[in-house]
C-alpha cells in the first residue's frame, strides 16, 4: 500500500516536471519564431530599425552582421537616410519678445508657460512617447546657456556632474561627440572645433555626422552653420561646438527616409523657439525590458517642432546622452538614464563638452 502511494508519487512529479519542461520548450519555439518573424519576416520596419540602430556604432555592428549580409545591409542604409536643409539660419527669425503667456494654444504651450514666472530661468518638463521618455529643459532666459568644457580637454574627458558643479551650473546637457578609436570612452579630444567666449578652445576633425557649428551667439541666438571656424568667429558666435546633423532650420525640417538612417536610441539636441527659449532635450533608450528602445531622428524631429523649434540641432547620444539637475542642497542629481551597452545604469562617462544653464 505504502508502495503504492510513493509509485503515484513519483508519477505526479514526474508529469509535473514534464509539463514545465513542454512550457519552457514551447516558449523557447514562440521566442525563436518570433525572432525570425522579426529578422526575416514580411514586415521590414523592425529589422530595418535593427540593422540602423547597430551601425550607427561601432561596438555595435557585429549585431547586424550575424544576422544579414553586407550587401543587404547597404541596402537597408540606402533607404534610410537624412537630408539637411541646405540654408542658413536666419538670426531675424528669432524675436526676444518676452514669454509669458496665459492662453496657450496647444498642450506643448501649456507645458513649457504654465507656472512661469518673470523670473524663471528654466523648467523642467516629463514627456513620453512611442517607446521613449525623457525631458525637456525650456531655458526662458539664453543668455544664460554657455558651453562647458572638460578641464583636461585634448587628453580626457569629464563626467557631466563634475563639469556642471565646475561652473555652478543649474542645468547640464552633454554636448559634442568625441575621437574614441579604441571606443574606451576616454572622451578626451572634441570633434570638431570648440569655441568659448569667442576663442577657438580646441579644434580636431570633425565627426563626419553631418551638421556643423552648434552656437549661441552675443545676441544668444542658436546658429547652426556649415562654414569655417573664422566663419563662426566672425558670425558673432561666442559658444559652439561641431556636430550634427541639423534637424531643422529656419522652421524647416531635414528630409528624413524611413528613420532617418540613425536607428533608434538615447538622443540630445538642442533648439531655440520663435520667442528665443532654448530647449534642451534628452531621451532615454535602451531600456527594452520596459519596451522603451529609444527614439530615432524623426521623432526627435517631430518633438522639436511640437515644442516650437525653429532651429534645432542632434547632440552626441547613446551613453553619453546625460541631463544633470542641481537640486536644493547643491548636489546634482543625474535626471534620465543613460543605460551602458552593458546594462550599467546610471551611469555617467566622460565627455568634452556641455551646455549648461547658470543663474
Amino acid at each position: 500500500m505504502e508502495k503504492n502511494k510513493k509509485t503515484k508519487k513519483k508519477l505526479k512529479l514526474s508529469l509535473g516536471v514534464k509539463r514545465i519542461l513542454l512550457l519552457i520548450f514551447s516558449i523557447m519555439i514562440i521566442g525563436m519564431s518570433l525572432g525570425m518573424f522579426i529578422l526575416y519576416g514580411p514586415i521590414t520596419k523592425p529589422r530595418y530599425t535593427l540593422i540602423t540602430t547597430a551601425m550607427t556604432t561601432m561596438s555595435h555592428q557585429k549585431y547586424a552582421r550575424w544576422f544579414f549580409t553586407e550587401s543587404y545591409i547597404n541596402k537597408v542604409l540606402a533607404n534610410n537616410y537624412l537630408i539637411e536643409i541646405g540654408e542658413d539660419t536666419d538670426p531675424d527669425l528669432i524675436n526676444m519678445n518676452g514669454y509669458i503667456k496665459t492662453k496657450f494654444e496647444n498642450e506643448y504651450e501649456k507645458d513649457i508657460f504654465e507656472g512661469v514666472k518673470e523670473d524663471t530661468i528654466y523648467k523642467k518638463i516629463y514627456i513620453k512617447g512611442s517607446g521613449y521618455d525623457g525631458y525637456i529643459m525650456a531655458v526662458f532666459k539664453p543668455e544664460k546657456v554657455t558651453l562647458a568644457y572638460s578641464n583636461k580637454l585634448g587628453t580626457e574627458g569629464q563626467r557631466l556632474d563634475d563639469m556642471a558643479k565646475a561652473n555652478d551650473a543649474l542645468v547640464a546637457m552633454n554636448g559634442g561627440g568625441f575621437f574614441d578609436p579604441t571606443w574606451a570612452g576616454n572622451g578626451g579630444i572634441a570633434h570638431g572645433t570648440v569655441i568659448k567666449g569667442g576663442k577657438i578652445i580646441s579644434d580636431y576633425v570633425d565627426a563626419q555626422v553631418g551638421g556643423g557649428f552648434i552656437g549661441i551667439t552675443y545676441e544668444n541666438k542658436l546658429i547652426l552653420g556649415r562654414g569655417t571656424k573664422q566663419d563662426a568667429i566672425k558670425a558673432g558666435i561666442r559658444d559652439a561646438i561641431e556636430f550634427g546633423p541639423f534637424l531643422i532650420i529656419n522652421g524647416k525640417a531635414s528630409f528624413a527616409k524611413g528613420d532617418g538612417g540613425w536607428g533608434v536610441a538615447p538622443r540630445s539636441a538642442i533648439a531655440q523657439r520663435a520667442d528665443g527659449i532654448i530647449l534642451f532635450a534628452v531621451i532615454n533608450g535602451r531600456d527594452y525590458k520596459n519596451l522603451k528602445p529609444g527614439i530615432d531622428l524623426v521623432q526627435l524631429t517631430e518633438l522639436l517642432q511640437n515644442y516650437g523649434a525653429v532651429n534645432a540641432a542632434n547632440l552626441d547620444g547613446g551613453t553619453s546622452s546625460a541631463l544633470v539637475e542641481k537640486d536644493e542642497d547643491g548636489k546634482y542629481e543625474l535626471l534620465n538614464n543613460p543605460i551602458a551597452s552593458g546594462g550599467q545604469q546610471k551611469v555617467l562617462r566622460r565627455i568634452p563638452t556641455a551646455w549648461i544653464v547658470t543663474e
